[in-house]
């Protein structure tokens, strides 16, 4: 079954709100096999309204609608609905006896706009909303199903959920989907995608891949379709198998998966424990470590030392080291690790030095310059990076990269 999300309302043209409701819906749907192919957002007129109607209805199997079903004057898409499908307005007594009771309830009096709330299009089937006043439309033309819902999110989520999938599960017409995402780190996007081109390539064709980049790592997700969700589960594992043949040691998870719990998972199942020293970072490699539920069991804290006097006080980095090769250096971001892995008496360390910009820097070492160290059982690892001249992504990609480098030194350490 395929689908287009058509959303109406100024509000979103102008970027007043967020069109939250799309994304939510668009995954309600692909979880229940439904194919969302395009989302419109419209204005609150009458002749777009129109326009995106009749492009939907020439190529998709199901229409969703949001907005425009409030009780004031600039909600038009009842009206217009009642044209396009050729009927008229009446007054339908259940909705209006579920406004009388919600207002009763809340002590408000109910005025002519609110009565109007009952009126709905004569050949349309009634979606009770049981969170709020305006009702959902079903409608059905040209063997294409229309739904109008409320653009209040919490009423749409209700319809989507009690009205319109166990209406659409009856009807029989969907396909079934089936997603799983890899998630990758350590390798750029065009570096990855010449790395995996010949499996990519030999994908089989209903087996879509998409790449999905953010400051954190390069995500991959596969999209089957076909007529078995285990089918296409098994399909999609069995093309992992070979992916992870091909880059083992950039993957680090999958789905929704964060870096932070893959390592939380190897600390607790292995009894170990874990410290870190955050200079440029300045706590955010800690921020991901605690933001998992359950850390306290393995991580036992960290220092974060961005002056070279914390460095040398707390962590037990040697003056020397500062003078000779500076505080962003593979000896001092070594020094740190040690130090506190020492102090804190773990069995790993991270730390990070660096110019997160977007000043500091120089010709020898500009900004984006950083040395992460990981300490392990018996050896300190050390790498420098240079990632840019932002410094919130320069934090970011610091932290994850670093956490990356951690993932890979606990494996070989356990």
């Amino acid at each position: 079954m395929k689908a287009e999300i058509i959303t109406i309302g100024d509000e979103i043209l102008i970027g007043q709100i967020i069109d939250t409701n799309s994304a939510w819906i668009a995954e309600q749907f692909n979880l229940n096999g439904i194919e969302i192919c395009r989302i419109t957002t419209v204005r609150d007129k009458h002749d777009h309204i129109v326009e995106a109607l009749k492009n939907a209805e020439q190529k998709m199997d199901l229409v969703i609608l949001t907005g425009g079903l409030g009780p004031t004057k600039d909600d038009i898409t009842k009206n217009t609905l009642c044209e396009y499908f050729n009927t008229k307005l009446v007054f339908h007594e259940a909705t209006f006896e579920h406004i009388k009771n919600r207002f009763s309830k809340r002590n408000i009096d109910l005025n002519k706009l609110n009565r109007d709330q009952a009126l709905v299009p004569e050949s349309c089937t009634v979606l009770p909303n049981k969170t709020g006043t305006a009702p959902g439309m079903w409608f059905e033309k040209n063997n294409v199903i229309f739904v109008s819902l409320p653009g209040v999110p919490f009423e749409m989520k209700y319809l989507v959920e009690h009205e319109v999938i166990p209406r659409l599960q009856q009807n029989g017409k969907k396909i079934a989907i089936f997603h799983k995402t890899v998630l990758t780190q350590g390798i750029p996007e065009s570096m990855l995608a010449e790395k995996i081109e010949d499996w990519e390539t030999a994908l089989p064709e209903n087996i879509k891949l998409a790449y999905l980049p953010n400051p954190m790592s390069v995500r991959l997700r596969l999209s089957a379709t076909g007529s078995s969700e285990i089918i296409l589960q098994q399909q999609v594992e069995t093309e992992i198998e070979k992916l992870q043949q091909i880059i083992p040691e950039s993957i680090y998870g999958f789905d929704n998966e964060t870096m932070a719990e893959v390592i939380g998972k190897l600390l607790k199942v292995s009894g170990k424990t874990l410290a870190v020293a955050e200079s440029c970072t300045g706590g955010y490699i800690s921020h991901l470590i605690t933001s998992v539920p359950g850390s306290s069991a393995y991580y036992k804290g960290s220092v974060s030392a961005y002056s070279n006097q914390v460095k040398q006080n707390i962590l037990g980095v040697n003056e020397s080291s500062l003078i000779k090769y500076g505080a962003v250096s593979e000896v001092v971001a070594k020094e740190m690790a040690l130090g506190v892995k020492k102090t804190l008496d773990t069995d790993f360390a991270v730390a990070t030095t660096g110019i997160a910009g977007p000043e500091g820097g120089t010709e020898e070492k500009p900004v984006g310059t950083i040395w992460i160290a990981v300490a392990g059982k018996q050896k300190v690892f050390a790498k420098k990076f240079v990632f840019g001249n932002n410094r919130e992504r320069n934090i970011i990609r610091s932290s994850q990269t670093a956490m990356q480098i951690l993932r890979r030194v606990i494996l070989k350490d356990l």
